[in-house]
């Protein structure tokens, strides 16, 4: 059974590491991979470590940001190894193939895994609507990237067979599609320039607001039309806006 969720590695210094993460996904069923500026990549290196994914590895995609890369995607979520300073919504691997799969049938769905040495940046995480968290041994949580693929994507095959039950427990039945990345980058930044505009942010100290507001939106899981509507909102609270609100309201005698 193929696993429809798209598996994306982030500036990838080493690309033994690419090879590995082809192959935990093939033996699980996922083929759809994109690096994002991957160090070294073609490389025979990834394509011994692929040890027969070689399929997934020749049709990977390399494109130059993250924002590219799930451009597409309604639902994103970002594997980490630590928590961050700043609390974000955070579920372990198997809370996560479960979400990830009542998702599936209305949206694209990407699983991003930062850098080797570093990890996610908190400008990636920004386009997470989950944290993924591995629950490794705190006294040496040291997880190879491939092997925090592997994982994941063995929760998501073992999700798939209870694929049916996951969606009547989650009752997700919409009417509209989830927004994608694009479009909740583009409301972003819509509300950004507004608050800019009002003097409510200070581009020069956002300090953590930009991020605390990503978080409010990302946890209502908006679909399109309800980007729509915010943006709509939004365009009519902009001081450019000619057309000024009425009072429809009377006052009592």
């Amino acid at each position: 059974m193929r696993v429809p969720v798209r598996i994306v590695l982030v500036g990838t210094s080493h690309p033994g590491n690419i090879g590995a993460s082809a192959r935990a996904m093939k033996t699980m069923g996922l083929d759809d991979l994109i690096l994002v500026s991957p160090k070294d990549f073609p490389s025979a290196e990834a394509t011994a470590r692929a040890s027969g994914a070689d399929d997934v590895l020749s049709q990977a995609r390399v494109v130059d940001s993250l924002s590219e890369a799930i451009a597409d995607c309604g639902f994103v979520v970002g594997a980490s190894a630590r928590l961050r300073s700043l609390p974000w919504p955070a579920i372990d691997p198997r809370g996560a193939a479960k979400e990830i799969w009542s998702k599936i049938e209305h949206t694209q769905v990407a699983a991003v895994f930062g850098p080797e040495h570093s990890g996610l940046t908190n400008e990636d995480m920004a386009y997470c609507q989950k944290l993924v968290h591995i629950p490794a041994n705190p006294n040496y949580s040291s997880l190879n990237i491939a092997m925090a693929v592997q994982i994941l994507c063995y929760e998501l095959r073992m999700a798939s067979i209870n694929f049916e039950s996951f969606l009547k427990d989650e009752a997700l039945a919409s009417e509209n599609p989830l927004a994608n990345a694009q479009e909740l980058e583009g409301f972003h930044q819509h509300l950004e320039n507004l608050l800019t505009d009002v003097g409510f942010l200070n581009p020069d100290h956002p300090k953590q607001l930009k991020l605390r507001l990503r978080r409010i939106f990302h946890r209502a899981s908006l679909d399109r039309n309800e980007v729509n509507i915010l943006r709509g909102v939004l365009a009519a609270l902009s001081p450019d806006n000619p057309i000024k609100t009425k009072n429809n309201f009377t006052k009592k005698k």
